[in-house]
């Protein structure tokens, strides 16, 4: 099988992964990964922070391609970036391909002594 490296790069995974490793901002992706574009205020219910705290964990996810934001109106609505979830997906079983290589000539050596 062909080894496929996926678009996400290494200092781009490193940006994401450190934005995903926010319990706050997994929150806010859990919320939006029905698909429903939602408002700073509607992120906010049930969360104990602020709006400006909702606000820059948003703008956090969205440096990292993982939301964008669309304005109807005078509210901003945020969504998920679908194909950033792929990318991220396609890195980690690229990761995965590459240490089950690994353990394989491992095993294979160890076994071959």
């Amino acid at each position: 099988m062909a080894k496929t490296r996926s678009r996400l790069r290494d200092a781009n995974a490193a940006a994401v992964f450190s934005a995903m490793g926010d319990e706050t901002r997994l929150r806010i992706v859990t919320r939006l990964a029905n698909g429903d574009p939602c408002s700073v205020s509607q992120l906010t219910e049930g969360l104990e922070i602020t709006r400006q705290a909702v606000a820059k964990h948003l703008k956090v996810l969205k440096s990292v391609g993982l939301v964008h934001v669309t304005k109807a109106g005078r509210e901003s609505l945020y969504e998920l970036v679908p194909d950033a979830f792929v990318d991220i997906k396609d890195y980690l079983d690229f990761i995965s391909r590459e240490w089950d290589d690994t353990l394989a000539r491992l095993k294979t050596f160890v076994e071959g002594r």
